[in-house]
């Protein structure tokens, strides 16, 4: 039987992994996780840790789901691929991409797949050029987007997302892209009104718009609540004024579901949340609860009718788009959501009580702000509360208190000095209270430390 340590060795021979210095990597050796069921993972130590991110914002029907293993045996037992090039198409990518119809919003009725949402949102930047030019509007190419978004770590969805540390690498963004402010009111309006706060961020883009021109700007592009950037959940006046200049000045409003798509907001998608009409919405993680990787970009009538009218082909799509077996297990994936009511208990039962829970630890002396929609929640570690003082060094307050949570059993991501929290939607209010526990002994702990 392989050990850690040898696991440990190996992988530091071979393996580069993302997001990660591999030299410091190396030197600590990597966790080796070898199991998971429910909502807890376990390690080759044998260590149970509760799985607070959903694996990466995606096992959201959580692990060890029997009807997505059978799924996928059967269908790669009778088709385990075909391509959707030349004319063909599967079984299951038609059924997924009914059933994706009948659950998006009423406008949006098609489907473009990929296998991730970083490829979703370079088919974004394709798309929505070349409707432009279908269109007769050839200059309108300019994306608009938001400073600290992510929408992905490939050369488009880099320079979509406004992460200057990642454009650092790369000489990004691509051109055609700029950025405005995100809708972070704990961290950049805090003196202000929050509603009056997201609108005059929300304003931000008008302004943008009309420094660009009208005629050169084809989109705004935003995740309904930032993941990756910190769970930042904006006002509730942001995105309706965002749909209004939208609206006024002919851009399309791309809505990022990445992360806030299949009911993690209590609501099968983030747009249907805060009420707005997009023209694309990306999509990934949660379609499959992670079991395969498969992503797309749902497409708006108006959108697709105009590529089906254009008399040439949209030169774009993947080895793996609409992958048979990756489609299987989507469909079994929703249709557990349906018979188990996910999203409406989600709405109904886990919000709020994930909301009670977690909003206690407000008053620990190392945290700023709890903030939670959904099953998405943000604890904001401060240096100094009373005065609204932030770590300087906030990545170290983070890394640190996101190794303690391990520690304590518990998954918790930190980004910057924000440590956020997406666990599966399939936790009982039992594994809340236990997820609580777990965060509060963390920041006791983080406290003796940093304060």
């Amino acid at each position: 039987m392989t050990s850690t340590a040898d696991f440990q060795a190996i992988d530091a021979a071979h393996h580069l992994h993302p997001f990660t210095d591999p030299g410091d990597l190396a030197r600590k050796g990597t966790r080796i996780i070898t199991r998971a069921d429910g909502v807890f993972i376990y390690d080759s130590n044998g260590n149970e840790i509760l799985d607070g991110m959903s694996g990466l914002w995606c096992v959201n029907v959580g692990y060890g789901r029997e009807e997505l293993v059978e799924a996928a045996a059967k269908q790669m037992r009778q088709l385990p691929y075909y391509n959707s090039f030349f004319q063909c198409t599967t079984p299951p990518a038609i059924e997924l991409s009914e059933m994706l119809s009948e659950i998006s919003p009423a406008h949006i009725n098609h489907v473009f797949y990929t296998c991730s949402g970083s490829e979703a949102n370079d088919t974004i930047i394709r798309m929505v050029r070349y409707y432009w030019a279908c269109q007769g509007k050839p200059t309108k190419k300019a994306f608009i987007s938001r400073k600290n978004a992510y929408h992905g770590s490939t050369i488009g969805g880099t320079s979509l997302g406004g992460m200057t540390h990642m454009h650092k690498q790369g000489d990004l963004p691509i051109p055609g892209v700029y950025h405005i402010n995100q809708p972070y009111w704990f961290g950049e309006g805090f003196d202000e009104d929050p509603n009056a706060f997201g609108v005059r961020v929300a304003q931000e883009l008008e302004a943008k718009i009309l420094e660009l021109g009208e005629d050169q700007v084809a989109a705004f592009i935003g995740e309904p609540i930032q993941g990756a950037g910190g769970v930042i959940i904006p006002p509730d006046s942001y995105w309706p004024e965002i749909k209004r200049i939208c609206d006024k000045y002919e851009i399309l409003l791309i809505t990022d579901e990445v992360i806030c798509g299949f009911g993690r907001t209590g609501k099968w998608f983030g747009a249907d949340y805060y009420g707005v009409t997009p023209d694309l919405m990306p999509i990934a993680k949660g379609l499959s609860s992670g079991y395969m990787p498969i992503g797309g970009v749902l497409v708006a009538d108006h959108i697709a009718e105009t590529l089906k009218a254009a008399g040439d082909d949209f030169h774009h799509g993947f080895t793996y788009s609409g992958h048979p077996t990756a489609a299987a297990v989507a469909c079994a994936n929703l249709k557990i959501m349906h018979r188990e009511g996910l999203v409406d208990r989600v709405a109904t039962e886990l919000a709020p009580y994930f909301a009670k829970v977690m909003q206690p630890l407000a008053d620990h002396p190392l945290v700023g702000e709890v903030r939670t929609t959904g099953l998405l929640g943000a604890v904001e570690l401060m240096q100094d509360k009373s005065s609204h003082q932030f770590f300087e060094n906030k990545g170290a307050a983070g890394t640190l208190c996101r190794d303690l949570s391990i520690e304590n059993g518990l998954v918790m991501r930190g980004v910057g000095s924000t440590m956020i929290m997406c666990p599966p939607l399939v936790i009982t209010t039992e594994q809340l209270d236990l997820m609580a526990e777990r965060v509060a002994k963390t920041l006791d702990d983080a406290a003796k430390v940093l304060l």
